[in-house]
């Protein structure tokens, strides 16, 4: 060919034109990583041929790289790889016909869809992303081929394009975009850009001279390759954080489906000081490429505290690489994921001191997925960790290790919700459990009831809150007795009678030691946690918040002693007691959450036992 040549763009072309400009991408800057993609796509061909034995390549010395420049004076910008290059069949075939591209499978399904451009598949149309920023671009195209003629293809992107030889070209391609405006013509904008998605492509990027791509892809290297502070640096970079994480994972997997990936823990979380829920911070690329940042999807939602990068290579995309469009691919890829992390998690907690501050920090992250997430919730149950009575301080234990030390032939994990251990310790639903010696989860996160109860059972044991537990305490048959069963029997009917729709039972105790009264909450009922959460929600008493509990009396105490007395000598004063000794219990177990309503009882009761001023 020794002229230019002029051709029309087939219908399907100018139809695909008119998508990719105007309805394809949702954000025009996507243009930049396309041409980055292609020109890395063109080198890595190139490099492919040169470990190819016999293959003769014009300019075999020259480096594979990517250099791009603005002017924004002349509201140019110019893409250039050092790659395999195009012959004069190959620019028609690549940039002006259907057939290669697969664009005209595209726009089969774009009609059958009614223009819907989220399909699955990759047509390969990334260069015409171009057109969405600039009235024309012409393209200078050298193949490596050590024969080849190079040439120069030009199009407005409306009605066709020209071809013409060039000759005193490089290896590789040039592609100079005329931008309708300077937005894309500033270097500033498009280093920017090349930072969001192109970052970690395998060739060096260059913008006007000045290299771009200086953080290496560790997740394409091998660990021994790979210092702390390479990884700590990546991290700092990937992660928007001056501090270094406090666990990372580098992992491999072939198979079911290829992916790497470098996944970080951050030190703190940053929803304990805002309240605000997070965002994950795990982006996805494909070859290096990133797809999606802050990728929704890859892992469940209580997994948000991680950061990093995950890259897989079988990742089928939508036409604009914007959107992942196998639902059922990505739920796999989510399995793979969230069982690696399950897994690492576990070996990392063997480190009892660190992985407390990891608890710490993310431990409600993990509550909240025993909650929601059906299918994992007792590989995540295995990673919670508790005070109990077996514990010391501040020291926690996990479900596993309580099992561990369960005496023979119990069935049942015993949990009590409390402020603190001094409160745990001292509730009446803890007495029964320290004479025996069985050893009980201190919950202080108003959390952590629901998720045990939600959590149900762990490791074959039911998990079972101490105040419902049916345990009853060995007393001697020569013991003192403060009343006989005849007096607890008349008590019993007396409180029924004072305490009336106040409570759904009263019974004596058989497992106080050392409280006069308790109180339960009836099978069915509402714990306490979750009604002050139903009244956080602002929901009210008619969905029976308010609770009707089991009273117990301890028959064995002085004051029941006493009260079995007093309502024999002063029935009205016994009543106000017993009114008293209901609201001090259910104070003790939470059912009443301002103890200020209390204080007038109690006001009247001291009025009438103290003496008056002489």
């Amino acid at each position: 060919m020794s002229k230019t040549e002029k051709h029309e763009f087939q219908a399907e072309i100018a139809q695909l034109l008119e998508i990719v400009i105007h309805s394809l991408y949702t954000e025009k800057e996507i243009f930049v990583r396309e041409l980055i993609s292609n020109a890395a796509d063109a080198n890595e061909k190139l490099q492919f041929l040169q470990q190819t034995a016999g293959t003769d390549i014009f300019e075999a010395d020259r480096a594979l790289s990517i250099q791009i420049s603005t002017d924004d004076t002349a509201k140019t910008i110019t893409v250039v790889d050092t790659g395999i290059g195009m012959t004069q069949s190959e620019l028609v075939e690549n940039l002006g016909t259907i057939a290669h591209s697969g664009s005209k499978a595209f726009l089969e399904q774009i009609k059958q869809s009614k223009g819907d451009a989220r399909l699955i598949g990759q047509f390969g149309v990334g260069f015409y992303a171009a057109f969405m920023v600039a009235d024309s671009v012409t393209v200078y195209t050298r193949s490596y081929q050590s024969d080849a003629q190079g040439y120069v293809w030009t199009s407005d992107g409306k009605t066709g394009y020209e071809i013409a030889p060039a000759d005193d070209l490089e290896r590789g391609t040039k592609i100079v975009l005329h931008l309708r405006d300077t937005e894309f013509a500033s270097a500033y904008r498009i280093e920017e850009v090349i930072k969001k998605y192109s970052n970690f492509v395998s060739f060096p990027i260059e913008l006007n001279g000045k290299p771009v791509n200086t953080i290496q892809p560790l997740w394409t290297k091998n660990r021994s390759e790979i210092s702390d502070e390479d990884y700590t640096e990546f991290y700092k970079y990937i992660g928007h954080d001056v501090d270094s994480p406090l666990y990372r994972l580098h992992f491999n997997a072939d198979a079911p489906l290829s992916i790497k990936a470098i996944l970080f823990v951050p030190e703190r979380n940053t929803e304990l000081l805002t309240m605000n829920r997070q965002e994950g911070e795990v982006h996805l690329y494909c070859k290096r490429v990133l797809i999606t940042a802050k990728a929704k999807g890859l892992f469940p939602e209580w997994l948000r505290f991680l950061k990093g990068v995950v890259d897989s290579e079988d990742l089928p995309l939508n036409i604009s690489r914007e959107t992942m469009q196998d639902s059922a691919l990505l739920r796999k890829i989510n399995e793979v994921l969230t069982k690696r992390v399950l897994k690492w998690l576990e070996e990392e907690s063997k480190d009892t001191d660190k992985y407390a501050k990891f608890f710490a920090q993310h431990g409600h992250c993990l509550k909240e997925g025993v909650a929601t997430d059906w299918s994992h919730k007792e590989a995540i149950a295995k990673l919670l960790r508790f005070k109990s009575s077996h514990t010391e301080g501040e020291a926690t234990t996990s479900l596993s290790d309580y099992i561990s030390r369960m005496p023979e032939g119990h069935k049942d994990i015993y949990f009590l919700h409390a402020p603190d251990r001094e409160a745990a310790e001292a509730s009446p639903d803890f007495e029964a459990f320290r004479a025996k010696g069985w050893e009980v989860i201190f919950l202080e996160d108003p959390r952590d009831e629901f998720v045990l109860e939600h959590l149900h059972s762990f490791e074959g044991k039911t998990l079972v809150p101490a105040a419902k537990a049916e345990i009853t305490i060995d007393r001697p048959e020569d013991r003192t007795r403060s009343l006989s069963d005849a007096q607890v029997e008349g008590l019993v009917g007396f409180l029924k009678e004072t305490f009336g729709e106040r409570v759904s039972e009263v019974r004596a105790s058989q497992r106080l030691v050392g409280s006069p009264a308790s109180v339960r909450e009836a099978d069915g009922a509402m714990n306490a946690s979750m009604r002050r959460m139903m009244k956080m929600m602002g929901k009210d008493d008619s969905l029976g918040l308010t609770p009707k509990p089991e009273f117990e009396l301890n028959p064995d105490h002085g004051i029941m002693a006493g009260l079995e007395a007093l309502r024999h000598s002063d029935e009205a004063l016994a009543k106000q007691v017993a009114g008293q000794l209901l609201d001090n219990a259910m104070v003790s177990a939470g059912m009443i959450e301002d103890p200020r309503v209390v204080f007038g009882r109690l006001n009247l009761l001291l009025e009438k036992l103290l003496p008056a001023k002489p």
